[in-house]
């Protein structure tokens, strides 16, 4: 167990390491209570360091011997690592330690997952595996061998000896220890290949357990297709023989980059047509493509320390969602990703664990893997290319792969490349990586002689650590449109610097309507008084399709907020314009099934407060409630139609036509359940052929308390498949009534099936109760007590997990009295825990402010 109490590591404290890592050579004698890890590495004095200190990391480490250049040494020890005194001159440093990878439940390190050896190693899972400088600057050549009976055993690299209980692996590619990868077990392969545009041969093997091989065939499709991407878009080439990925059941991210060895869960990477949905298939897509891609963007180049983590997340989840907007629909992903930064991003960098895109400091380097890292981080590349250009970030990213290949780097170092191609000066571009909180961009107009005028205010609330904001950057894109609709101003990107900035139209005959912040080019707030009567224009009219969506949105909120303030019932002018586009046969299924999407409940708890109105769960969901069956009610003539327009008549597949459909027929289901009382669904169920279509009418008799039968049906299908299992734990509970969620909940955490050191069948669990928003936040504080009594029991075992689903508490200063002081002594009892682990003692503090 880490130190709950840990030093702090601040940015302004770096400096290199003393010595440089010229190469590695491991051996491992693999046993389950007993593995043998033997180390060989080449070290030379660093010229650029000041400070010579020799310290390795390791925990957990039993050290056998060690030795330099051959003669036995005996080196200072700490839970920490060790210090041992070394020539001021190159030398060869020996060490063999043994460590217990079945006991190893934390799943950092070497570890096993069902008989299979596999290891994790970032962010600081390496020091459990041997003695060694584990921190990124610190790159090496990597030689593998490893000993077992096991019939597969990879690493990283290209593959040398592989008979007689031995497999030897050698990585050309200098790396730092973060990226080391050891996977061995009973596994088979689907194998193909690929070949690079300069005619390199690959081989390309997905591993998987036996039984599992029909789940393949999807992410080896996703691979093949990822790889020829990234030579035609950003020029990027595969450097090795072999690109190996494995499946792994037991794992706390949801994949891993390991250079040529990419680790994966198990969900985000098999798939069937009868076991996945159609957003399992989109979600292993591109997490595949996201995992390859940074064999550049993170790979071969790294990030320096661990506070510019956002340098390879950020920039490869932009790239990932490129990736995704060419192979499916742009404008989905684009609102799906604004979606998401708001249900995720936008309370964490407005709750008490909002940090910078680089943050300054840190205890535990895990629970910095977040929503602000990856989603803004996109976000701020994103924003980097338009204030550019498609132009010259083209030739940017080129001369920063150029320059930088084979280098660890800073958010200094992306930057410069930008400023060498344009000549732009970046330094308050910079402020959004050193800058926490969401901006919040008011609005205001003026109509005067044909002269349109918007002026613009920014500001930034205070966050924890920084009271006082800087102006930012920020790319406004706007269009004009006329009374009658017509688009009079085509998209402009206004670069709003100034805490106040105006800019004028020209020769407008008449009052244009603004269409503000079109594909949401800033992750900011726009506040802007905006009528009812003036949304549904641009519900109508607009051209660009976000602004369009954020129009219905906002419709959708204003209604919704009426009702739970006042009672109101819902809007019917909106629901007759919304009506209006969802039937609308020239427009994408996938859109209007987003176009059918309300507000998140959470969202509108979010609304609410920041009107100064205290939320209140229940009335929220009892509006949410209201309005859907409003609409199916005013919508009754038209669902039959669109059910058939939904209809998917072609065997299934998981590409953006049909899942479009599916998702528009899944929308009109849950309107159709309403009024029918759940046949539609009960139908559906029994004749699905696909886990999109099942799944959905499951969900919807679970909500009418009309499921035993079926979830008796589908658990007898599916019993012995894991992630088949994880979606019938989670759907009990995310569809359930809200003031039983708690109980369905407690009730499944006693089912056999439950294995709650399984970080996906937890989070099936405790993941579906914390969506369940009014179920979570009930008013007797059960499901705060719930959480925190299984987050206590995981912290013992898993503290990286633990942690992490931890943030469920973030927005608990939002709500009434009774909930903020049931919310606070449930984090209480996790603070005062005996043992408490550093992830878990950091994440606390900072919840509890």
């Amino acid at each position: 167990m880490k130190d709950a109490s840990p030093q702090t590591i601040y940015l302004k404290d770096y400096t290199p390491f003393g010595y440089v890592v010229e190469g590695v050579e491991l051996t491992f004698a693999l046993a389950p209570e007993a593995t043998r890890v033997k180390s060989r590495i080449r070290f030379a004095p660093n010229p650029d360091a000041t400070d010579r200190t020799f310290f390795l990391h390791g925990e957990d480490l039993t050290l056998i011997s060690a030795a330099i250049d051959g003669s036995p040494v005996t080196p200072t020890l700490t839970e920490q690592g060790l210090t041992c005194e070394v020539p001021d001159a190159p030398f060869t440093w020996e060490a063999e330690v043994e460590i217990a990878p079945a006991k190893n439940t934390a799943l950092e390190g070497l570890y096993m997952s069902n008989g299979m050896y596999c290891t994790q190693c970032e962010a600081e899972g390496f020091r459990k595996i041997t003695y060694y400088p584990d921190r990124p600057d610190v790159m090496a050549t990597f030689d593998v061998r490893i000993e077992s009976d096991l019939p597969v055993m990879l690493s990283n690299g290209n593959p040398g000896t592989q008979d007689g209980g031995v497999a030897e692996w050698h990585d050309p590619w200098p790396k730092p220890s973060y990226l080391f990868a050891l996977v061995a077990g009973d596994l088979e392969a689907r194998s193909d290949s690929f070949t690079t545009r300069s005619g390199r041969h690959v081989d390309l093997n997905l591993w998987v357990r036996p039984g599992d091989l029909g789940k393949t065939a999807w992410g080896m499709e996703a691979l093949r297709t990822s790889m020829r991407w990234d030579e035609e878009v950003y020029g990027r080439e595969y450097d090795l023989d072999v690109f190996n990925i494995v499946a792994v059941d037991d794992f706390n991210m949801g994949a891993m980059e390991n250079k040529g060895l990419n680790i994966f869960n198990s969900s985000a990477v098999l798939a069937s047509q009868d076991t996945s949905t159609d957003a399992n298939f989109e979600r292993i897509e591109a997490i595949i493509a996201h995992e390859y891609f940074h064999n550049w963007t993170g790979n071969r180049i790294t990030c320096r320390d661990w506070f510019q983590l956002c340098l390879k997340e950020g920039l490869t989840v932009f790239r990932d969602s490129q990736f995704t907007a060419d192979q499916r629909s742009a404008p989905v992903k684009r609102i799906g990703d604004v979606i998401d930064l708001r249900a995720r991003q936008f309370p964490e960098d407005q709750g008490p664990l909002s940090h910078p895109v680089r943050p300054e400091s840190f205890q535990e380097i895990n629970n910095f893997y977040t929503a602000t890292v990856y989603e803004k981080g996109a976000e701020v590349i994103g924003m980097l290319k338009r204030l550019v250009g498609d132009e010259a970030y083209d030739k940017a990213v080129a001369l920063y792969f150029e320059r930088h290949d084979g280098q660890a780097c800073t958010i200094e170092d992306w930057l410069q490349v930008f400023e060498d191609t344009t000549g732009r000066d970046l330094s308050q571009f910079k402020r959004w990586y050193t800058q926490s909180g969401t901006p919040r961009l008011s609005v205001e107009e003026s109509y005067e002689g044909a002269r349109y005028t918007l002026t613009f205010r920014q500001r930034t609330p205070a966050t924890p650590g920084q009271s006082e904001k800087l102006p930012q950057v920020l790319p406004v894109a706007v269009g004009l449109l006329s009374p009658g609709g017509e688009e009079v101003l085509p998209t402009q990107l206004l670069e709003v610097t100034e805490p106040e900035q105006s800019f004028t139209f020209d020769n407008m005959p008449d009052r244009p309507i603004p269409s503000l912040l079109r594909g949401f080019s800033a992750p900011v707030v726009l506040e802007r008084e905006s009528d009812a009567a003036e949304q549904a224009f641009l519900l109508a009219h607009d051209t660009d399709p976000y602004c369009r969506w954020e129009a219905g949105r906002g419709l959708a909120r204003g209604s919704l907020i009426a009702s739970v303030v006042d009672g109101a019932d819902p809007d019917g002018a909106w629901l007759d314009a919304l009506r209006a586009v969802v039937t609308d046969p020239a427009l994408d299924p996938a859109y209007r099934a987003l176009m059918m999407g309300l507000p998140t409940q959470s969202e509108l708890a979010q609304a609410l407060y920041e009107k100064g109105i205290t939320p209140d769960p229940d009335a929220i969901r009892d509006a949410v409630e209201a309005t859907v069956r409003a609409t199916a009610d005013r919508w009754a003539d038209d669902l039959r139609g669109l059910s058939e327009e939904a209809r998917v008549a072609e065997p299934y597949a998981p590409d953006a036509q049909q899942s479009g459909k599916r998702a528009l027929g899944t929308r009109v289901l849950s309107l159709v359940s309403r009024l029918d009382g759940g046949s539609a669904a009960e139908a559906q169920f029994e004749a699905a052929d696909n886990m999109t279509l099942k799944l959905a009418a499951l969900g919807n008799l679970v909500r009418l308390e009309r499921a035993d039968d079926a979830l008796a049906a589908f658990e007898a299908q599916w019993k012995d498949d894991r992630l088949v299992m994880d979606k019938w734990f989670g759907i009990q509970i995310m569809s359930a009534p809200a003031p039983v969620a708690v109980e369905r909940a407690e009730a499944l955490t006693g089912h056999a099936a439950f294995d709650w050191t399984n970080p996906n069948r937890f989070r099936a669990v405790m993941g579906a109760l914390v969506s369940n928003h009014a179920g979570f936040h009930r008013a007797d504080g059960a499901g705060y007590d719930f959480l925190a009594g299984w987050l206590a029991r995981l912290d013992e075992k898993n503290p990286q997990t633990a942690a992490r689903m931890a943030t469920a508490f973030q927005t608990w200063r939002r709500y009434d009295d009774d909930r903020q002081a049931k919310m606070r002594a449930a984090l209480e009892s996790l603070r005062d825990k005996p043992k408490l682990s550093r992830d878990m003692g950091e994440m606390v503090a900072r919840l509890l402010g």
